[in-house]
């Protein structure tokens, strides 16, 4: 059985907080621990009225202190709107309080609108120095040379490990050329999967970290305890998807009965596109869209994304893959 994770936005569903969103952020993770899920990840994103994570080292070491297991991190920090010695220091703390338990997952988009990302004194051209960030990041990370005048502490010696996200190529040649696991973001970015998995396994080089690929598929999954009701569900996250298409994001709507009664079908058709990994159904019919996923692309983890806007609706969509995995029908996902 491959490992199974949980990406987590904090989603604020209308008519709640922040502070809702990200206590039962905390409540998944307690009960991911206990159904057996490997990783709980959290993603930076900014100016996002349905998403609660945007300090997300802040909400990891809320996360990490509320479990006691299960790893936890970063899907991902946005690196170019940091310091990578800003980076190095907030991750070394996470590794010094909650040893051996600590990702740091890095993207390079902003993660927002250009607009905010102003406001976060974000350089137009920071992506670009991408590639020689993660590398200043993770000699933060490592034991200090000798007479090395800048250290990260806490933070030296920890070497938190590394991972680079990403939905695109440049990625996954870059994390192929630094020898670090990849995570591709087909839960809302499907078009190239497959050839940048392809790409990272045919030009991975060996590090200190990782000696052969590692490639994390991300996926949404809406599970329920029949199809109907995991399509009604996924309507949030098709609205959430329009709304923010339109320019117009906000809090996590309420599902619908038709999402054919909501936007026109050029937006749904641009939906459905970008949503073309979720796995929507019963359990069965999310037993075999695992099955499937995990065929296609021989990924060695999968991560589970899911933005719901009933907390009680997600948490038993969880608890359905969980026991997915651990049924004898499912010991041979993998």
């Amino acid at each position: 059985m491959i490992p199974f994770s949980i990406l987590d936005l904090s989603p604020i569903a209308a008519g709640k907080t922040a502070a809702d969103a990200l206590h039962s952020s905390l409540n998944l993770a307690q009960h991911a621990e206990r159904w057996g899920y490997h990783r709980y990840w959290l993603a930076e994103h900014h100016n996002m009225p349905g998403i609660a994570s945007a300090a997300t080292a802040v909400v990891i070491g809320y996360v990490a202190g509320g479990t006691n297991t299960i790893r936890v991190g970063s899907g991902g920090v946005m690196l170019p709107n940091h310091s990578p010695y800003i980076i190095a220091e907030q991750f070394g703390t996470l590794a010094t309080l909650y040893p051996d338990r600590i990702d740091l997952g890095l993207g390079r988009a902003p993660g927002t609108d250009q607009l905010t990302a102003r406001a976060l004194r974000r350089d137009p051209s920071s992506a670009e120095s991408f590639p020689h960030d993660v590398l200043e990041l993770q000699a933060y990370l490592e034991p200090a040379a000798e007479g090395q005048r800048i250290q990260a502490v806490p933070g030296v010696g920890t070497r938190v490990p590394l991972w680079l996200l990403g939905s695109s190529l440049f990625s996954a040649q870059l994390a192929a050329q630094f020898g670090l696991p990849f995570a591709f973001a087909a839960h809302f970015a499907p078009d190239d999967l497959m050839q940048a998995l392809a790409l990272y396994r045919a030009h991975f080089k060996p590090s200190r970290q990782l000696a052969k690929p590692y490639a994390m598929v991300v996926v949404s999954v809406f599970a329920a305890d029949t199809d109907a009701e995991a399509r009604r569900q996924f309507t949030s996250v098709q609205q959430s998807f329009i709304n923010l298409r339109r320019g117009n994001p906000g809090q996590v709507p309420a599902p619908i009965d038709d999402i054919s009664s909501y936007g026109s079908a050029s937006e749904r058709a641009l939906i459905n596109h970008a949503l073309a990994y979720a796995v929507v159904g019963s359990p069965s019919t999310v037993e075999q869209g695992l099955r499937k996923v995990i065929a296609d692309t021989q990924a060695d983890e999968l991560m589970i994304a899911g933005h719901f806007y009933d907390e009680t609706a997600r948490l038993r969509s969880f608890e359905l893959v969980a026991e997915i995995l651990v049924s004898g029908d499912a010991s041979d996902l993998a």
